[in-house]
């Protein structure tokens, strides 16, 4: 029975350096990995939550293996970000103090090549690596891998949704010498197991149970209109004093907006994106890390990486597109046997998304009321009861203003006092929550309102699902909660856009191209369709026109928005299409309105 590091094996230098730092007993992936790793020759696959102690689980058994004599490379980690390597590389030198000539080094991207190709020609054991980097070194021939006996791939779902799938192949073809390959993984998605199934021969599997990593994490969501998220978010931000947290966005001029709306507002706030450079992406992160600033807004791509400890709080602004991401962004609280909460701020349209998450995630969320401006006033002057009751006055010659302070306050009762002081902390609260509403969406606003549009983009246009609402969200700066239903077809699409919000967004794209296309976008008319003249729309009359009824035909050069009219239509059909590449309908017939018995045209 595995109770402490002690019972694990490891080597003696090894085991020194982990007890200096006060680890007693291993984590679960911990205790179950280290034995198989140590044995050197077998793969393995460990899938366990991000915070759950994988890197000393990998990288104890790792030190333990290599030879110190030998000044070739022995041990390879690859990890998607910058961040990741640093924090690895930082951790293997503290494992590591006490091993007698063990040199590693770690090489990523944005910063000096030629200061890294020095460090491996020196001779390391052990490098970490970002595979963009590493595929730079190998091709200027400045690391060879063919004394590498272990390769450990680190966050490998991560590294494949950021497209390394092809970079990972390229080099574990260059490790000939390997004896065995450790992936680590939140989650096992098809291209992870097929890393697994490509390079690993009987790979042992362990999976440390999601409900035991995960049980120091309490879910919950609150549900509103979208056009009140960020006053939701506000709220519960004013809700939790102390918080130290993540938020995390879909788009990165989402997370901008926000990171300025509530800087202007007095919160300490900053926010971390793509368009960020290296420096600036460290000062945010150093700050953040010292705490000067107690919030960090994200997007996921901008977020891989960061490993903080003792964040109390991760808001879900928008949920994931994948449940899969949801276990990355939970797994950034409750570290370290600590607990955590996960709030998501939802619109009623995402509930569907949340229960897939609950399903993967095997936990249950709970929904909370969006607390009113009242228990937020309540909630905030409670906490500063509380600091200026704990306030340190040890440091500092309070002594000598006692005299004078006693002075100034003799005419004020007590009471009075007190709530002198807690008016300075507290008028904005009042003041901003006095005339504060019910941010909770009633059943009538849950049922939501659209307007279906009409927009000149399509499948022959390059666009998918995913990538079309992403163009959508990117182009009008809306949330995807404000979005309806998609039908995406092969020229045109539909979208339904909330009522408040139809006239901007129809606004963003006016005066838009797409490939040198100008883009139109209008109210589609007819909702619901109908039968189709000869080369109408849904509802068209004969031979269409701009301005008939109906939607759905076009001319010659794209598909109109409107059927019926004016004898100045062209020969494509609503729904189907008449240049013999696709549709439901066919050369005579315009969208679901064609009886003729012609087979349907497809590409």
């Amino acid at each position: 029975m595995i109770e402490t590091f002690q019972d694990l094996g490891l080597s003696q230098p090894v085991f020194d350096a982990i007890s200096d730092l006060g680890y007693v007993k291993p984590t679960p992936i911990q205790q179950q990995a280290i034995p198989v790793l140590l044995q050197g020759t077998k793969d393995f696959v460990g899938l366990a939550q991000t915070g759950t102690g994988k890197t000393a689980a990998f990288g104890l058994p790792l030190l333990s293996l290599i030879d110190t004599s030998k000044k070739e490379v022995q041990g390879l980690v690859i990890c998607p970000t910058r961040e990741l390597c640093i924090q690895i590389a930082n951790d293997f030198k503290s494992f590591g103090k006490y091993m007698d000539e063990f040199y590693h080094v770690a090489v990523y991207g944005g910063s000096s090549i030629d200061s890294q190709i020095r460090h491996i020609k020196k001779g390391v054991q052990i490098v970490v690596a970002t595979p963009g980097r590493l595929i730079d070194l190998i091709e200027r021939r400045a690391i060879k891998l063919d004394s590498v006996t272990h390769v450990v791939l680190d966050e490998a779902d991560e590294m494949l949704n950021m497209g390394f799938r092809e970079d990972i192949e390229h080099i574990l073809s260059h490790a000939t010498a390997r004896q065995a390959a450790w992936l680590f993984s939140a989650t096992m998605p098809k291209e992870v197991r097929r890393i697994a199934e490509t390079f690993m021969e009987h790979p042992v599997e362990i999976k440390v149970n999601s409900n035991e990593t995960a049980k120091n994490i309490k879910h919950v969501y609150y549900q509103c209109q979208s056009s009140q998220k960020y006053e939701t978010l506000k709220r519960l931000i004013d809700f939790n004093p102390g918080m130290y947290g993540i938020i995390f966005t879909r788009t990165k001029m989402e997370a901008q907006d926000i990171a300025e709306k509530l800087l202007k507002e007095g919160y300490e706030i900053d926010a971390l994106h793509g368009d960020l450079s290296q420096q600036q992406r460290d000062k945010v992160m150093g700050r953040f890390r010292e705490k000067t600033i107690r919030l960090l807004i994200a997007t996921d791509v901008a977020a891989r990486g960061i490993d903080v400890n003792d964040i109390s709080h991760v808001i879900n602004y928008a949920l994931p597109d994948e449940p899969e991401v949801y276990t990355h962004r939970s797994g950034r609280t409750a570290r370290a046997g600590k607990s955590g909460v996960c709030i998501s701020i939802l619109h009623s349209r995402e509930t569907g998304r949340l229960r897939d998450i609950e399903h993967l995630t095997k936990s249950k969320f709970e929904k909370l009321e969006i607390p009113s401006g009242r228990e937020v006033c309540e909630k905030q002057f409670f906490s500063f009861i509380e600091k200026l009751k704990q306030a340190d006055i040890s440091h500092g010659d309070y002594e000598n203003y006692l005299p004078y302070l006693k002075e100034q306050f003799e005419d004020m009762s007590k009471d009075e006092v007190i709530q002198r002081v807690a008016s300075l902390e507290f008028n904005r609260f009042l003041k901003y929550y006095e005339k504060s509403g019910d941010l909770n969406s009633s059943e009538k606003q849950r049922n939501g309102d659209y307007t279906r549009l009409f927009i000149s983009l399509g499948e022959k246009d390059g666009f998918y699902k995913a990538a079309f609402l992403e163009f959508l969200l990117d182009t009008s700066g809306h949330k995807k909660a404000q979005l309806g239903k998609i039908e995406l077809m092969d020229s045109y699409s539909f979208i339904e856009v909330e009522n408040a919000i139809t006239e901007e967004f129809i606004a963003c794209f006016n005066g838009k191209k797409f490939r040198g296309r100008a883009i139109r976008i209008e109210a589609s008319g007819d909702r619901t369709g109908g039968g189709g003249g000869r080369r109408g729309g849904f509802g068209g009359g004969r031979d269409r026109g701009r301005s008939g009824g109906g939607f759905g035909g076009g001319d010659r050069r794209d598909r109109g928005p409107r059927g019926g009219g004016d004898n100045r239509g062209g020969d494509r059909g609503g729904r189907g299409g008449y240049d013999n590449r696709s549709g439901d309908g066919n050369r005579d017939r315009g969208g679901n309105g064609g009886r003729e018995k012609k087979k349907f045209y497809s590409k």
